[in-house]
């Protein structure tokens, strides 16, 4: 593990894998650098560096208040900066935190990101929420306001309260505030003039409304290559979906 910096001084730690041309990997909610480990192994077999980062609240990297999305753009600037990246790949909500960067002005010249739930829903009143029920104690509960937004049902969110990965739901369950966030933010309409080279993956069995952002974006990008993955859902197969980025990076 390293670490590195961002402007106001929150150590930020990431991994690299690999000897290739260097790509960041930002995660989603519920994401660290481990989530994006797996993919970063396959794109590493294939030619490139991966490189996993805590984003700030996760694992290793630091956490300063207040927490504001332009830190964020900072945070993965100054990982750009330290591994001499311009490739980007952002899962979920990450890749709405690619793309905000990239229309930010970092200098970004390849992006890719797999069904960023973009919703042109400026509201931050579901940030405020959250950020109130983790300042509370009540991390449980902003797990669970999460995973329904998600349209995950009511049985199956009490099945995972008994699973085992509950408990690192909920020790990231301050984060979740930092996603809705990041997905107030996100504007499709704002990327219309990006000229970055955009690759959209979504997969064909997800939700409506993840294929349909994916679908948006890639009409109002300027550069875009879009890609339907068969029979893939939102917690994608990165098997099938490495090969995918492979290619558009290599």
């Amino acid at each position: 593990m390293q670490t590195v910096h961002s402007s106001d001084g929150t150590a930020i730690a990431f991994q690299s894998v690999g000897s290739g041309t260097p790509v960041v990997l930002v995660g989603g909610a519920f994401n660290d650098r481990n989530s994006t480990a797996g993919l970063g192994a396959l794109l590493a077999e294939a030619g490139l560096t991966a490189v996993s980062y805590d984003r700030r609240g996760r694992g290793g990297s630091g956490d300063t208040e207040p927490y504001a999305v332009d830190r964020e753009i900072e945070d993965l600037a100054a990982v750009l900066t330290a591994v001499g990246s311009t490739a980007v790949y952002g899962m979920s909500s990450g890749g709405i935190l690619a793309m905000l960067a990239a229309h930010h002005g970092l200098p970004i010249t390849q992006a890719a990101v797999y069904e960023p739930p973009f919703n042109d829903d400026p509201s931050e009143a579901f940030a405020e929420a959250q950020a109130s029920r983790a300042a509370s104690g009540r991390r449980g509960e902003a797990v669970e306001a999460f995973l329904t937004t998600t349209g995950m049902p009511p049985q199956m969110i009490d099945s995972m309260r008994q699973g085992p990965a509950w408990p690192y739901l909920v020790g990231l369950a301050h984060t979740l505030s930092y996603d809705a966030r990041i997905v107030a933010r996100g504007s499709i309409q704002a990327l219309a003039e990006l000229p970055t080279p955009t690759l959209v993956v979504h997969g064909d069995a997800s939700p409506p409304f993840l294929r349909d952002a994916a679908a948006s974006l890639a009409a109002t990008l300027p550069n875009p290559t879009s890609v339907s993955l068969p029979d893939q859902t939102h917690n994608v197969d990165i098997t099938v979906l490495a090969p995918e980025l492979a290619k558009f990076f290599g």
